[in-house]
Order: structure tokens, then C-alpha cells, then sequence
């Protein structure tokens, strides 16, 4: 018996020319702006224009391109040998290469028994799980298919990630003389998605309650924050960089764990390692450390290779009954 696990990311541009392109397909996609297609299209091409020099910028400092897909594809390779005869794991990237398209392809080449959707999302959204998904379905309609929603407390992620932050914060206890706090940043949202019934929130404090547990440090200090925002609307807060000034006027000593994000990419490489460091030293921060992404961490690989075994029974509905657009609803 066959079983393809189709691992999904949101992807990045391998070089600069293809950045604006990239862009492009990010805002077309109506799980990002919610408007009209006559709408959105001409507006994903207004924004890819007026984003694109910055961006490249961005990617020019991180090697001229994004690390997303060698490190996804490292992870489908680490999780492939994890799991075994009779398992193929296959990449699909929702806006740049490899397509949904290509990767539905090469799937039913394969001619798989079961099959078994995966995001690299540990915490469900409308705007990275539910997106993927449903563009990867358009093109591959099968009658066995097993859906990990998310897995915000997964054991073998939140164990990879106390493994990586416990070395790196009793680090920065040492060179700094005081208990440092820790920032768990997210990639945020509009406010309004929230509202809307999307559990991302929840689910990324989830992970964050479940590592802290983890940790099992006496009286650690850690809050929940949210970066990379964009845009006139209200984002979720606190802000990762208004958390950084503050630790500053305070005189604490940060380390900063993306906990929404199983791979290194723009957000970790570029505006938490080289933007929020630059910022902590300009307010002040004594020490400041970035804990790297859980990518192929062998707990983590672990957590997937249970995940993708799992599979086989009913999804368990984690979410509180508010959150109308959890995929397990």
C-alpha cells in the first residue's frame, strides 16, 4: 500500500527577479484580500509594484532569495526517511514554485492509496491552511484523503522548540547577569480575521502555553506577540517591536522564538535577526537572542511522522465552538 503526504508552505521567490511575481500571486489570492476578482487582481498587481523594491531589498539581505523551499524540502526528506517504506512525501508551495498544480501531477503519477494533507502551519488560519487546501483540491480530487488541520500542541513540536530555547536562554541569563524575558512572535493578522471566527490566535497562545509549560522555568518571563504587519488596518497585538522598546526602557535582557514559524525564512532571517536586532540595540535591550525555527529537529520530524500516522482516525476538534472558521467546525 502507497501513502503520498503532501507537505504544504506558503513559499518565497528563488531569486530577485521573481519577487514581484511572487508578490503578485500572494495578493490575488481572496483568503488574503477579500475582495472581487475584477477588484483584486488589478490591486495584488498595484501592491506587488509598490512592495516590490522593499522586498527585494529584504531578499537581497537573506542571499537573494527565500530559504523556504531548500528547507521544506529538507523536511520532506528528513520526514520521508522518518515514516519509511510505503510513504512518499511531496512538497506543494501555495505562491511560488512547486505550484499545487505540478505537485497534483506528480501525485497521481505515484498512484497513492491513501493520501494525507500536511501544512508546515502548526496553528490553522483561513489565510495559510484553509488557503492551501483548497488550491491544492482544484486540482486533486481523490476519494481517500485524511487532512492534519493543525497541531499547536503537537508533543514533538513543543519539545523541539523548549529544546532549542532552553541552551540559548540560560546563554543570554549568563552574559547578561538578570532572567531574560521571552518574546513568542507570530506572524500576525488583521484583527478583523480574528473577529471573523479565524482560531489562529488561540491556537499560536496554545503552543506558546504548551512550550512555556515545557520549559518548566520557575517564574519565566514570556509574552505572546505578533509582527509583520502591513497595511492601515488594526492588527493583533502587542507588536513584537513595541514589546523590544519596552523590554529596552526596562532594562531586560530578550530572546525571541518564532513560534509560528517551522522554517527560516524573510520573517526570522531578515525581520527578527537583522530589524528587531538593530532595534534592541538602539532602545537599549542589554541582550538580545533569536532562537532558530524548529525546521528538521528530530522531535519535530518525530511530531510529523505521529501526525501523518494519526491521520488515520477522525480529526479531534481542538477549537472553542467561537471559532467559526476552524477547519474542524
Amino acid at each position: 500500500m502507497k501513502t503520498a503526504v503532501i507537505l504544504f508552505n506558503l513559499g518565497g521567490p528563488d531569486k530577485l527577479e521573481n519577487v514581484k511575481p511572487f508578490l503578485f500571486n500572494l495578493f490575488k489570492d481572496k483568503a488574503i484580500l477579500s475582495v472581487p476578482a475584477l477588484i483584486r487582481y488589478p490591486l495584488a498587481w498595484l501592491i506587488s509594484s509598490s512592495r516590490e523594491k522593499e522586498a527585494k531589498h529584504i531578499y537581497a539581505q537573506i542571499g537573494g532569495g527565500s530559504p523556504l523551499l531548500p528547507n521544506t524540502l529538507a523536511q520532506a526528506e528528513a520526514l520521508e526517511k522518518k515514516l519509511g517504506d510505503g510513504f512518499k512525501v511531496f512538497t506543494a508551495m501555495r505562491y511560488w514554485h512547486p505550484f499545487a498544480k505540478d505537485v497534483a501531477g506528480q501525485v497521481k503519477e505515484y498512484a497513492p492509496d491513501k493520501v494525507i494533507y500536511l501544512p508546515l502551519y502548526p496553528q490553522f488560519s483561513t489565510t495559510t491552511t484553509r488557503s492551501s487546501f483548497q488550491d491544492f483540491e482544484k486540482y486533486f480530487p481523490h476519494d481517500d484523503v485524511r487532512k492534519v488541520c493543525c497541531y499547536p500542541t503537537q508533543d514533538g513540536l513543543v519539545r523541539a522548540y523548549a529544546d532549542l530555547i532552553k541552551p540559548i536562554y540560560e546563554k543570554v541569563k549568563m552574559e547578561s547577569g538578570k532572567h531574560p524575558r521571552i518574546l513568542f512572535s507570530a506572524h500576525g493578522l488583521p484583527e478583523k480575521t480574528i473577529l471573523a471566527g479565524d482560531p489562529y490566535q488561540w491556537q499560536v497562545q496554545a503552543t506558546t502555553k504548551a512550550v512555556v509549560a515545557a520549559l518548566n522555568i520557575e517564574n519565566l518571563d514570556w509574552k505572546n506577540t505578533y509582527q509583520s504587519r502591513v497595511g492601515p488596518l488594526k492588527w493583533i497585538e502587542p507588536y513584537t517591536d513595541a514589546e523590544i522598546e519596552k523590554a529596552g526602557a526596562e532594562n531586560i535582557p530578550l530572546v525571541i522564538v518564532p513560534i509560528a514559524f517551522v522554517s527560516e525564512h524573510s520573517e526570522t532571517l531578515y525581520e527578527i535577526e537583522q530589524q528587531y536586532r538593530a532595534l534592541a540595540k538602539e532602545k537599549g535591550v542589554p541582550v538580545f537572542a533569536r532562537v532558530p525555527a524548529v525546521a528538521t529537529h528530530p522531535m519535530f520530524i518525530d511530531g510529523l511522522a505521529a501526525l501523518v500516522h494519526g491521520a488515520e482516525g477522525a480529526c479531534k476538534k481542538i477549537c472553542p465552538n467561537q471559532f467559526t472558521q476552524c477547519a474542524r467546525n
